[in-house]
């Protein structure tokens, strides 16, 4: 039993860990987005 729970715990970790991957990279992408629309915002308000 121990052992199916350290197992268990270990996937859990994992499972989060590499979900969380995903998580940053599609956050920096919307960051990224974010600030091309500012950039672009103050070249058309600078024109």
């Amino acid at each position: 039993m121990r052992r199916f729970a350290t197992l268990l715990l270990v996937m859990t970790f994992a499972s989060v860990g590499l979900s969380a991957c995903h998580t940053v990279e599609g956050m920096g992408q919307d960051i990224k987005a974010g600030g091309q629309a500012i950039q672009k915002a103050a070249d058309t308000a600078a024109h």
